[in-house]
């Protein structure tokens, strides 16, 4: 979406994009919507840094209406059905794993998910 005057529908965003599987760096976004606002979550091996993703969703959505408010890293095991979250990011600080693990139990509910503030 552009970043003009329309506001953003929180609806048509994904909660979580990321990736399949392995351990990347991933950030927690607050988007604005017209009346409220929600978290998303964004993960990808191929960032160098977390400001890497943050920066495509800010394209994505338009800088106005997003903020980062945290990263960290994700261990995702497809195969085994788990995730586990941790550590932070320098740039952005650490997220808050409890809102992170709550927006993936939605998108992965018959996974085991866990988090930990330990690690980088």
């Amino acid at each position: 979406m552009a970043d003009g005057g329309s506001e953003v529908e929180l609806d048509t965003i994904n909660d979580v994009e990321i990736d399949e599987n392995g351990v990347f760096k991933y950030v927690l976004i607050k988007v604005k919507g017209k009346t409220c606002t929600k978290h998303i979550v964004r993960g990808h091996a191929w960032a160098e840094y977390h400001a890497d993703i943050y920066e495509q969703v800010e394209e994505a959505i338009g800088q106005k209406k997003c903020q980062c408010v945290g990263g960290g890293r994700i261990n995702h095991e497809m195969f085994n059905q788990s995730i586990h979250v941790y550590g932070y990011s320098v740039g952005f600080g650490k997220a808050n794993h409890e809102i992170t693990v709550e927006i993936l139990n939605k998108k992965y509910p018959d996974y085991e998910i866990t988090w930990s503030n330990e690690g980088y």
